[in-house]
């Protein structure tokens, strides 16, 4: 199984975390040492059922490493352009590559058990897109004082992971609603919005179960989708804030460096 790493974004003066970065890519803000991708690849090094790398965003001359073949291809100026050339990269290396692991740069606390426990929930199924969500209390007991943004549903509360498997032939697609999901992606109001007017008022009324928006999602898009409970909070963990990046230099300070 290959692996994408979406490290294209560079934070604006607006961003939050502008007063660090100062125009760099955010995938190399240190963190214990190491540029934050840095921990990212070590985790895709350390997995098992990982063969391959592409890293969006970033040049060969940024000075990380991976133990897999490791290849950089330029930022495409969005996530879902940044994620379908990562995607027709590994498929021009490897035509018959069937299932891809799509994974941010900024959740650095993720290892490779956890990829491999992705790569082996996925494997074998026959789903174009599974997607990882937390439950508050699994998030909060892990990283008290995350403040993550969560979602109610009728039978949970939960934020989403930043590690997705997807299948090539989604490739076919031009976009369109996938292309408005993605970029509403920090917005549930708005990706219930954009599947359905229905979804937003179940959703805003609490009567929306996980399932039931899966389904929805489902019809809307077109494609057969799951949702995993994943009982690792370190895939929801992403650094957009300067105080989540204190909180995980302080996390992984104990892991020492290379």
């Amino acid at each position: 199984m290959d692996a994408i790493v979406t490290a294209g974004g560079i934070p604006e003066p607006n961003d939050p975390l502008y007063a660090i970065t100062q125009g760099s890519p955010k995938a190399l803000v240190e963190i214990a040492g190491k540029p934050m991708v840095q921990w990212v690849l070590d985790a895709l090094s350390d997995a098992g059922l990982i063969r391959r790398v592409i890293v969006v965003g970033l040049g060969p001359d940024c000075g990380v490493t991976c133990t897999k073949d490791l290849e950089f291809i330029p930022n495409q100026g969005g996530m879902l352009e940044n994620v379908f050339a990562g995607a027709h990269r590994i498929l021009t290396l490897d035509p018959g590559a069937q299932v891809v692991l799509s994974v941010s740069s900024d959740i650095p606390t993720i290892t490779g058990q956890i990829v491999d426990w992705m790569g082996n929930e996925v494997a074998g199924g026959d789903h174009d897109v599974c997607y990882n969500f937390i439950s508050r209390e699994a998030m909060e007991n892990r990283f008290p004082g995350s403040r993550r943004t969560y979602t109610r549903f009728k039978d949970a509360e939960v934020c989403g992971g930043d590690l997705t498997a997807f299948r090539t032939r989604l490739l076919t697609s031009d976009g369109g609603v996938w292309r408005e999901l993605i970029e509403s992606r920090k917005n549930v109001l708005k990706q219930a919005a954009i599947i359905g007017y229905g979804t937003l008022l179940k959703l805003l009324l609490r009567q929306l179960t996980i399932d039931e928006a899966v389904a929805r999602v489902s019809k809307r898009l077109e494609l057969n989708a799951r949702a995993i409970a994943c009982p690792f909070p370190e895939i929801g963990m992403d650094v957009d804030k300067p105080y989540q990046l204190d909180l995980i230099r302080v996390d992984l300070s104990g892991r020492g460096t290379v």
